[in-house]
């Protein structure tokens, strides 16, 4: 996919999936904020572009910042696109995973979650907007999850999260689409990535996750990074509202 001259912003940007969503755009030519709160990830993002050209590299920044201070996040967006001059491609990517029983999540866990994974989204499509509707073109592209559909126990904050970013993914689409914007999702399957942590049985998980799939390896964030140029690309005006399952076949609709 050419993405010569386009401007991106990848948020969760220097997690495993991320990295390489950033990385992939960069190669392809566009211009991409990628925007996290650790700064010590951020110098790993970079320090994984060491292989790229002078010219890919140039194409990356890392941007640090807090989804969860929501008023920050406007401000720090409204002035990065004004300084570049709009924002083409959006990737909310950033999420926030604890794992616990029911009984045990607070309200004010709950709602701090729903308000990086969910709220902050919204922020940053309220914050690129502006210029998606001026220039008659944008790509918005969230990422959800197959937890969405079961399988998975002790994630209610965070599967509550994604059916709700789902659900953003499809108002959007229907409200956006006479302006020249796609809001489309990515969902993606088990990744070996630092998510998997919570998970107490390393091996026994590996087994369970190629157990369901149907494509018996795991996948790799290419796959992620893959599906994320293509609701990107121009080629994809047409294609809108819609959820890309990126899990091996695990779930089949």
């Amino acid at each position: 996919m050419d993405m010569t001259g386009k401007k991106v912003l990848v948020t969760g940007a220097a997690g495993g999936l991320g990295t390489s969503i950033c990385w992939a755009f960069a190669r392809a030519g566009a211009q991409v904020l990628a925007l996290d709160i650790d700064p010590a990830k951020g110098e790993r993002l970079i320090a994984a572009g060491e292989g790229e050209g002078a010219e890919v590299r140039a194409r990356l920044r890392f941007v640090p910042g807090d989804l969860a201070d929501l008023g920050a996040l406007a401000a720090r967006l409204a002035a990065l696109f004004e300084a570049q001059g709009g924002i083409d491609v959006l990737i909310n990517n950033a999420a926030i995973y604890p794992s616990r029983s029911i009984e045990e999540f607070s309200i004010e866990e709950h709602r701090r979650v729903q308000g990086v994974n969910v709220d902050a989204a919204l922020v940053c499509v309220q914050a690129a907007l502006p210029h998606m509707k001026r220039q008659r073109f944008g790509r918005i592209v969230n990422v959800v999850s197959i937890t969405m559909y079961g399988g998975w126990p002790l994630l209610l904050p965070y599967v509550t999260s994604k059916g709700a970013l789902l659900g953003m993914t499809r108002a959007m689409a229907r409200e956006l689409g006479p302006h020249g914007i796609t809001v489309n999702a990515v969902s993606p399957g088990a990744f070996p990535t630092d998510a998997e942590k919570i998970h107490p049985d390393p091996e026994g998980y590996q087994r369970f996750v190629l157990e369901h799939q149907s494509v018996k390896r795991r996948g790799a964030p290419e796959d992620i990074a893959n599906a994320m140029l293509f609701f990107a690309a121009e080629g994809s005006g047409f294609v809108t509202g819609q959820t890309l399952n990126v899990d091996g076949g695990w779930v089949m609709q």
